[in-house]
């Protein structure tokens, strides 16, 4: 434990170094306060809790950056090392490859959480700061939303790892990444919409439905805050494909879980019988 911990924190001082906690943060930060103050504006005269407005908003943006930002500060977390050949004077330590690599995640996820929770969190305040009464129905709404974005960020840093312990070079993993989120993010989605348009409920059953939403952790996030909640579902109009697909919470948050321990595990056993 003492190893990965050293590992982690190895990480977090560089991504103060390199600037990307705090690059990571004033992204997050900016974009969830322009959506909070824009969002909520009109909520006073429909009626609309403002927190639920912000949770929408926030999860759609997540979606699109979350992974796009966790897969930018892993892709090269070990092919980049081996390049520079930081990797071989790091394992020369007494140090197994697998603490080195769960380290690295530790100290990863810590970076992407203390953003989003920061960033987030700053959209809340904002939105207190403003008079607007938030039930407890919200918050709760607002602590899952937060909860699963630090896992969803942990999905594509696991999924990162994975890329980088299989190619060779730093640019061969910056384009595989690039194409991972295009997948993961817009096109398994328009391929999907597509597939139900042409269906027409003849044979996309509800089970079928819902294992091609778990087979996309986006999916799995979106349908998990945009679902979970009554009012939260209300307006983000999630509630129709919530009811056909029928996953539960648990099944939704285990899955993410799943997402994030596969391809780490995958990840590790590739860097073990890699040759330095």
């Amino acid at each position: 434990m003492r190893n990965i911990l050293i590992v982690a924190r190895k990480e977090i001082q560089e991504g103060f170094r390199n600037r990307w906690v705090l690059a990571t943060t004033l992204l997050l930060a900016a974009l969830a306060l322009t959506l909070t103050f824009l969002g909520s504006a009109p909520t006073g005269n429909v009626g609309v809790r403002a927190l639920d407005v912000v949770i929408v908003s926030l999860s759609s943006l997540t979606i699109f950056l979350l992974p796009l930002i966790a897969l930018l500060i892993s892709h090269d977390a070990i092919v980049g090392e081996m390049e520079r050949g930081t990797m071989l004077l790091l394992l020369s330590y007494p140090v197994a490859r697998w603490q080195v690599l769960l380290g690295k995640f530790v100290g990863h996820l810590a970076i992407l959480a203390f953003a989003t929770l920061l960033g987030y969190g700053a959209a809340a305040g904002a939105l207190l700061a403003t008079g607007a009464e938030i039930y407890p129905e919200s918050w709760a709404a607002f602590a899952s939303m937060i909860g699963s974005s630090v896992l969803l960020g942990a999905v594509f840093i696991a999924v990162g790892y994975l890329v980088s312990a299989l190619v060779r070079d730093r640019g061969t993993a910056g384009g595989i990444a690039v194409g991972i989120w295009l997948v993961f993010v817009l096109i398994y989605d328009m391929a999907l919409l597509g597939l139900l348009v042409v269906d027409q409920g003849q044979n996309v059953t509800g089970g079928l439905l819902s294992a091609l939403l778990l087979l996309n952790p986006t999916d799995v996030y979106r349908i998990l805050n945009l679902s979970g909640f009554a009012n939260v579902s209300a307006l983000s109009g999630m509630a129709g494909i919530a009811d056909n697909a029928t996953l539960s919470a648990t099944v939704l948050v285990s899955a993410l879980a799943a997402w994030a321990l596969v391809p780490l595990g995958l990840a590790a056993l590739a860097f073990s019988r890699r040759e330095l």
